[in-house]
């Protein structure tokens, strides 16, 4: 019998039963994520429901197969359901709305839950008061020790800082029930979690951090990806209208660049109209301008990484094309979700 489900279900306590939902891909990351869960000591989940989230209706079953395998005792437990490739928030109603348990645990497809996770889980859940509707995890992202993390590791190390990250939540599954699961309007991995929980804290409910520790390795990412996350800048638009100007401050979230992004954007758009326009002088000011702030942001991501010639050269060249993209993307949302009520206002 598997150390995870050694223990048996149903013995963590009264109201701590749990459920494991977990959203996939099917990368070669979730091998290891269910490989951990099997292996953690402690009272194993009643259930476990993988969400493949792959879209289209090819996608391939014999890939599952491996990952399955590695739950030993766990697989009577799992259930496997589709979602059609409509993002991780609509993955994780899929597998909600077949969680029977009193607690909801999600996990993301590329953590290593620790190796007395379950254990700790049932304690974090036995210790959550009347009305906490929520425990989160601590997730531990490692970096390299040999030298200073790339761009790109730093970015994924917020991870370890975030408030209400879904790489390892457990929430009331009634309380997911009464604000309605998530807003599947989020289709990447990105904001989703933070409008949870505001939803869930505006409800009246508590959100803590347990004890429980999850690991949450780097990924591999290909060189120009700090241009695709700027596409979050159109989930940030969305947060705008359903909490309010101030869903920064509510959510803890960091600020981040975009009115720098549009100074410097605007700047540029403005270069090039005085060239057009045969104003060479009112052109070398706003192309001064321009030309700073994008040696401002680039040296901002350079000075803290290792500076190799590979590192240099490509946030060189991404911190000129982020500022445009990000105002682009965040224009964009602003105006697909222009009509989206505050959430308050949605009907029940």
């Amino acid at each position: 019998m598997s150390a995870g489900s050694g223990t048996g279900r149903g013995t963590g306590g009264p109201g701590t039963g749990y459920a494991v939902v977990v959203p996939t891909l099917v990368r070669d990351t979730l091998a290891d994520c269910l490989a951990a869960l099997a292996a953690a000591t402690g009272p194993g989940p009643d259930e476990i429901v993988l969400v493949d989230d792959r879209p289209g209706p090819g996608a391939d079953p014999a890939a599952l197969e491996h990952p399955l395998t590695v739950l030993g005792d766990l697989r009577e437990r799992t259930v496997v359901l589709r979602s059609g490739g409509r993002g991780p928030a609509a993955a994780r109603n899929t597998g909600l709305r077949a969680v029977t348990s009193p607690w909801t645990a999600f996990l993301d497809d590329d953590v290593q839950v620790g190796p007395h996770w379950c254990g700790q889980l049932i304690q974090d859940l036995a210790e959550a008061a009347p009305d906490t509707g929520a425990v989160q995890g601590v997730i531990a992202v490692p970096l390299p020790r040999e030298r200073r993390p790339t761009d790109w590791e730093r970015d994924t190390a917020g991870l370890a800082r975030a408030r209400w990250t879904n790489a390892d939540m457990a929430y009331r599954t009634d309380v997911l029930q009464q604000v309605g699961g998530f807003d599947e309007r989020f289709t990447r991995a990105f904001r989703e979690d933070a409008d949870l929980a505001l939803r869930v804290l505006d409800a009246g409910w508590r959100i803590r951090r347990g004890r429980r520790t999850t690991r949450h390795p780097v990924p591999p990412a290909a060189r120009w990806v700090s241009l695709g996350q700027q596409r979050a800048n159109a989930d940030d638009a969305l947060m705008r209208r359903l909490h309010g100007p101030d869903w920064w401050a509510k959510a803890v979230a960091p600020r981040g660049r975009i009115r720098r992004h549009a100074t410097i954007t605007a700047a540029g758009a403005a270069t090039v109209a005085l060239t057009v326009a045969g104003r060479p002088r009112a052109a070398a000011v706003t192309g001064l301008g321009w030309a700073a702030g994008t040696a401002e942001f680039a040296w901002a991501r350079i000075a803290p990484g290792p500076r190799t010639r590979h590192e240099i050269t490509t946030i060189l060249v991404t911190s000129a094309l982020i500022p445009p993209t990000a105002t682009w993307h965040r224009l964009s949302g602003l105006w697909r979700h222009r009509n989206a009520p505050a959430w308050r206002e949605t009907p029940a």
